[in-house]
């Protein structure tokens, strides 16, 4: 997280564009199948593990991961970071009533926090009208929290076109920010039973997203792993000898 805040605050500083994106399960799931989402994530300058999921795939195939960069808690480290610094923001996303609301709550929690603009996520007719009103607004930072795939390919489309130096998409997070759905408890989210707790709260709508999507990677990783294995125990050398 520490490395991550320094690397965003370092490239506003020297005004250099930076697209950032989190990855989870579900994510990679559907980077394998959506090729505009594939290209949209690796065109991102920073990609942070949003997901104990992903964390623990990667420490069993032997990367070693450092922590999880939650999108919620980037979000405020960012907001925190750009109250000092003088940085304007601009949120973008959500319902018109759950982003003012957002806009209210983080002025009151960063009160030096200068907020640009923000506007409601349901866009898409006049998308180029609302590309020009962040342009116009003098935002350093922009926070996107518009569902996947549609934040990831809207922040690669317009990126040259924003006027912004960093831009990120924060998924839920205004939802979270403004009230309307709670996190899961930390222990919860430090095992990587974040995902469940969102069954819990709304099983109607996530039970078989979540079903699907961490079955898939759970066929995945198996497999990665078993040929891992099997690459290591060819490249062992036999001694002399030995049966």
């Amino acid at each position: 997280m520490e490395e991550t805040v320094d690397e965003i605050r370092r490239a506003v500083v020297a005004d250099e564009f930076t697209q950032h994106v989190v990855v989870n399960v579900a994510k990679l799931v559907h980077m394998r199948k959506d090729a505009q989402l594939h290209e949209s994530v690796r065109a991102c300058d920073i990609i942070n593990i949003d997901g104990m999921g992903v964390v623990l795939g990667a420490r069993l195939m032997g990367h070693p991961v450092a922590e999880r960069v939650a999108g919620v808690d980037l979000f405020h480290e960012l907001l925190e970071m750009s109250a000092a610094s003088g940085f304007p923001v601009f949120l973008l996303g959500a319902t018109e009533d759950v982003v003012a609301a957002t806009a209210r709550k983080v002025g009151d929690l960063y009160p030096a926090l200068k907020i640009a603009g923000y506007h409601h996520g349901f866009f898409w007719d006049e998308e180029g009208e609302l590309v020009e009103k962040v342009r116009q607004s003098g935002a350093k930072l922009l926070f996107v929290a518009i569902t996947s795939p549609k934040k990831e390919n809207f922040i690669n489309r317009w990126r040259d076109q924003l006027g912004v130096t960093f831009v990120m998409g924060v998924g839920g997070t205004f939802d979270v920010v403004a009230g309307k759905v709670t996190r899961a408890p930390r222990w919860m989210q430090e095992a990587g039973l974040e995902w469940l707790y969102r069954v819990i709260q709304e099983p109607r709508r996530m039970w078989k997203r979540y079903l699907t999507t961490n079955l898939a990677f759970a066929g995945l990783l198996a497999r990665a792993k078993w040929q891992q294995l099997l690459a290591g125990r060819r490249a062992v050398p036999r001694q002399p000898g030995a049966l």
